[in-house]
């Protein structure tokens, strides 16, 4: 069945598409989706399937008829595929940095488990954790919200703030900025909160 745009040039259909006219816009996606078939078979997308990468084509195909500027002498299939070709690798890309994402932000389990002084590491942690029967695994709870109580009631609200903080693994610099402090009050905050501890 023939269309009113099978005798228009595409950088026409563009301008109709751009001004609000849906068929057009459809017109150029359906014209263009074996230019993205071929463009996607060649790349893959961890933890998607095919239609995923496709998907991102399209987008791309979208982007292209968004973008298109027909004053600057490039005809608008080139410029096309230009768009589709980015729009898939920067998927690609994204899609490799979330799959080293677990690499990027492990936590070492020889560190000290909490501050650079502290001769236990988080391995010791676990392992003693590993050997308790259930019941000292109970005195062992019971303990820790004794301790949650003592450090309400004697912490500061900030230091209370510093400690949340500090143990979420944030810097001495992200707590201060945080808490609109100095880095040397958040120092100061933590080594009160340790002699309170050490009580």
């Amino acid at each position: 069945m023939a269309c009113k745009y099978d005798d228009m040039s595409d950088e026409s259909i563009v301008e109709l598409s751009r001004s609000g006219e849906p068929a057009a816009t459809e017109y150029l996606l359906s014209k263009y989706k074996n230019l993205v078939l071929s463009k996607t078979k060649t790349y893959f997308l961890a933890g998607a399937d095919r239609d995923d990468m496709l998907q991102e084509g399209m987008i791309g195909l979208f982007k292209a008829i968004r973008d298109f500027d027909g004053d600057k002498n490039v005809s608008f299939a080139s410029f096309a595929e230009l768009c589709v070709k980015r729009q898939v690798i920067s998927a690609v890309k994204a899609s490799t940095r979330r799959k080293h994402m677990p690499l990027n932000s492990y936590i070492s389990l020889s560190k000290p488990s909490f501050d650079d002084n502290s001769d236990q590491t988080l391995i010791d942690t676990i392992s003693e954790y590993m050997t308790l029967s259930p019941e000292d695994v109970m005195l062992k709870k019971e303990q820790m919200q004794t301790l949650d109580l003592r450090l309400d009631a004697e912490l500061s609200s900030l230091e209370k703030q510093v400690l949340k903080l500090y143990l979420d693994g944030c810097s001495y610099a992200q707590i201060a900025k945080a808490l609109g402090r100095t880095v040397k009050s958040v120092d100061n905050a933590l080594g009160r909160i340790k002699k309170k501890m050490g009580k």
